[in-house]
């Protein structure tokens, strides 16, 4: 019979094991060996079937255990230390602690999904673990962040196969109190609470919910609470679930609730306040609208506080195509803010203004989440080098007049947290060769260039290494495929094949993402047969495991799953290719050290990041991918191959799968294989253990977590701390007066005439020239501009590459037109065609950069005149 009701009947603990529940409730167990060794040795039999939980293990172990270990002078001992080290991680300096300089207070780190442990499924993606591997990464260097998301009753989905291979999905119900989470309550006990006010009167309410990630509180917003409305109840169902009202909803949350439960904490537990504002993708952007209301009920006014927010928040994007952004119609917005709605003192029309698509190309009607993200921070980022390129010229269109290079987007590039993604055994080899300390040093402050440590382990130790992480890889696919193959109806006596599945002496390719089109699940099986010859040839053959989820919604990647499921369920090949259903954070952690080769074969650019190989890479395995992403910044053949790209501008989109297929194809068996299987005199593959070596010693600092929150510390934190320091309530007016004027004014201000001291089409080479400009600044002043002099290499349409930019200093007062005269020094510094422009930008002491306001002057056809083409 099916119970009527379900709720979580919690433990008591023995007063001597009373810190096992403060260890569970922090996730730090998540990350720490020694605490999850811990924990399985309180019960191995449970605490496998818990799946590795320490919460559930906790609310099933049998009372008459409990009592034998709190008798347990050892088990006691152990427990000590790691509780104290938990205490010291918690309590002690750490890196943000000791770094010079002055630092944000504290910051907020805003996403729709964070991948922190499967004990609490509230990721569906790359997105997510990259904002779990923030948290911790945060965590481990002292950084004092906030995290804020929402708890998703149902998470992302769970996937399992129909009996011909297409993906099934399932959305079991999670209960908050069988996870490592806790509520936020106020004062006196009862639950704190957050509210938005919805169209017709009625609110949305929604409790805090507390999840420790080390130092740093995760909180997550719950929309399942008893005076909601059956809708409202639902808002915080799934994750991306639901149509457009219901997403946005999600977003209101999470950005405007998530602000009022950033500041009921800091009430309530006396943390700093958030100097920083930080929204990972656009999903959080409404968090900018809720600050600046807070603004305005200090007396500031819109403009002014838009400023003011400005100055503290940071944007990062992750998706390289428009396709990838959250839009929403514009009187769907325009219905759920306002007199009626939520944040009634705001104007309607300014708001739906920092969303609307007000560029060519751009889309009138529609309100756009990374538009109003840019527009709502001082500082945005990509995440690559080249995702910061991609995102530049997908959103220079905020920024006319100005080249894509210059659209203020920087770039971090991403980074994972090493001690969640490192095998055990990789770790341990580490210890060996420099002590531990120094090794949970390297992998999580980082800060090396190289690891040269690396070198000194026999080449023996690493391929024992690799061949044993192969073999749990090998023991691992055979339980889940086993598990995979009785839920599509078959018995036991059907698959006796599965104990001949995958070999630990093969080389072993994987490949585990999300299944959009882009991503090209299939590419592997462009020619069928060519790939049978590489998986069953007698001498060299490979082994390649599949993971990956399509969206509920994409019929054509679940399409893709069905493919490649079907050709792994041959029985020629089922024993060299499989394809594991249900990807996520457990089985990754066994799927990356388990491998030899890494693939990924996206269309680039689409690749926005993409770091799974970079989980790879730290566990000694090597990438074979596409210059896309991380891969295209780092890539050395010391360390993988690259897949060449067939990006012509005419190559029709098969051909190019066509030809890529191919290169992948020949780069496996002329150039792979052979380096795996060939032995040297010792016996061993020499030459692809200095592969493995290298990928450790050079990759290895470079992709960490550690070195990317840094990043994200020194050139984006600290940097928009101050200028929220700096951007008080008059100076916030100060600037967004002036903007106005600025920008009411542009109009009037010209580039009228250039000359310069030589009127030739050549010059010599470290000949200083002068330049002499005219310009008209209609109601503006000096004080307002500055006039630049841009020189550099040409080409044929003579666009000048890799500017140097000069200001030019007035010369005197205007004259009787009310034009002035600016001149200044023209170094020709580099041989072969070479040019030179002359522009205008709006300058303030308190603008980030020139481009903030989109506006600028450059010379009209007939100003040039005598100016001169140099050194064509």
């Amino acid at each position: 019979m099916k119970a009527i009701r379900r709720f979580t009947v919690r433990p008591v603990l023995p007063e001597p094991l009373r810190p096992l529940s403060d260890l569970a409730r922090n996730l730090r167990w998540s990350w720490h060996t020694e605490t999850r060794d811990l924990f399985q040795s309180v019960d191995p039999e449970h605490w496998a079937a818990s799946g590795g939980d320490p919460v559930r293990l906790l609310g099933s172990v049998r009372p008459a255990r409990l009592a034998e270990l709190a008798e347990d002078r050892r088990f006691l001992r152990r427990l000590t230390a790691v509780a104290d080290d938990l205490h010291d991680y918690v309590s002690g300096e750490r890196w943000y602690q000791a770094h010079p300089g002055e630092l944000p207070a504290a910051v907020a780190y805003f996403s729709p999904e964070f991948g922190i442990t499967a004990a609490l499924p509230q990721y569906s993606g790359g997105l997510g673990i990259l904002a779990g591997d923030h948290l911790k990464a945060a965590s481990d260097l002292g950084v004092p962040l906030i995290g804020v998301g929402l708890l998703y009753r149902h998470g992302y989905f769970r996937q399992t196969l129909s009996r011909d291979g297409w993906q099934q999905e399932h959305y079991p119900v999670l209960d908050p109190n069988e996870l490592p989470v806790a509520l936020l309550k106020e004062a006196d006990g009862t639950p704190a609470r957050v509210s938005l006010a919805l169209p017709g009167g009625t609110q949305l309410h929604a409790r805090i919910w507390l999840a420790q990630v080390g130092r740093v509180p995760l909180l997550m917003l719950d929309s399942d609470v008893e005076e909601n409305g059956l809708g409202e109840r639902g808002v915080t169902d799934r994750l991306y679930g639901g149509g457009s009202e219901h997403r946005l909803l999600q977003e209101m949350l999470l950005g405007i609730g998530g602000v009022r439960a950033v500041r009921t904490y800091c009430r309530l537990t006396g943390h700093a306040d958030p100097e920083v504002f930080h929204t990972n993708e656009g999903h959080a952007g409404f968090l900018g609208l809720e600050r600046i209301a807070e603004l305005c009920d200090q007396g500031l006014d819109f403009d002014a506080g838009l400023e003011a927010v400005r100055a503290g928040t940071v944007f990062t994007t992750h998706t390289p195509v428009p396709a990838g952004i959250d839009r929403f119609d514009r009187e769907l917005v325009a219905r759920h803010f306002g007199p009626d709605a939520e944040l009634p003192r705001l104007d309607v029309g300014r708001i739906l203004a920092l969303g609307m698509e007000t560029y060519p190309g751009g889309e009138p009607n529609l309100f756009n989440m990374a538009v109003m993200g840019l527009r709502l921070a001082q500082r945005a980022n990509g995440v690559s080098l080249l995702h910061g390129q991609v995102s530049r010229e997908m959103f220079s269109g905020l920024w006319p007049g100005f080249d894509p290079e210059e659209v203020p987007i920087t770039s971090v590039t991403n980074g994972v947290h090493a001690p969640t993604w490192v095998a055990p055994e990789v770790f341990r080899l580490g210890a060996r060769q420099i002590g531990a300390q120094r090794t949970e040093d390297a992998l999580t402050v980082g800060g090396s260039e190289r690891w040269d440590a690396v070198g000194d382990i026999p080449d023996q130790d690493v391929w024992e290494l690799r061949r044993t992480l192969r073999e749990q890889l090998v023991t691992e696919v055979r339980e889940r495929l086993r598990a995979s193959w009785r839920q599509r109806g078959a018995g036991t006596a059907e698959l006796g094949w599965i104990d001949g599945v995958l070999d630990p002496d093969v080389l072993t390719i994987g490949f585990a993402r999300r299944v959009p089109s882009y991503k090209r699940l299939t590419l592997m099986l462009r020619d069928r047969d060519r790939l049978m010859e590489l998986l069953l040839h007698p001498e060299r053959p490979i082994q390649i495991v599949v993971a990956g989820k399509a969206h509920p919604a994409d019929d054509g990647g679940k399409r893709l799953v069905q493919e490649l499921v079907r050709f792994a369920d041959d029985p020629r090949v089922r024993h060299r290719i499989v394809f594991l259903p249900d990807y996520g954070m457990a089985m990754a952690q066994k799927l990356y050290p388990g491998c030899d080769i890494w693939l990924n074969n996206p269309l680039r650019p689409l690749e926005a990041c993409g770091t799974s190989g970079m989980k790879a890479a730290l566990n000694g395995c090597l990438n074979l991918s596409v210059l896309d992403g991380w891969w295209d910044e780092w890539f050395q053949p010391d360390f993988g191959w690259a897949i060449p790209t067939a990006d012509g501008a005419g190559t029709d989109p098969d051909r190019r799968d066509d030809i890529e297929a191919e290169a992948l194809y020949d780069l496996l068996e002329r150039r792979v294989t052979p380096r795996f299987y060939e032995r040297g005199q010792g016996g061993l593959p020499d030459r692809w253990i200095e592969m493995v070596r290298q990928t450790l010693t050079l990759l290895g600092p470079k992709v960490l977590a550690g070195r990317m929150v840094r990043e994200y510390v020194e050139r984006l934190y600290a940097p928009a701390a101050h200028a929220h320091r700096t951007m008080n309530p008059d100076r916030a007016r100060e600037l967004a007066e002036w903007k106005a004027r600025v920008r009411a004014q542009w109009h009037g201000v010209t580039v009228d005439h250039v000359e310069t001291t030589t009127a030739t089409t050549t010059a010599e080479l470290g000949t200083t020239l002068g330049l002499r400009v005219h310009v008209g600044l209609g109601a503006l002043g000096p004080d307002d501009v500055e006039v630049q002099a841009l020189s550099g290499r040409v080409d044929e349409e003579d666009r000048i590459a890799d500017a140097t930019t000069v200001p030019l200093k007035p010369v005197g007062g205007p004259d009787p037109e009310g034009r002035w005269v600016y001149e200044g020094p023209l170094s020709l510094d580099r041989t072969g065609p070479f040019g030179y422009t002359i522009r205008i930008l709006p300058s303030h002491r308190l603008l980030a950069s020139g481009a903030e306001l989109g506006v600028v002057a450059v010379p009209s056809e007939d100003g040039v005149e005598g100016a001169g083409l140099l050194m064509r």
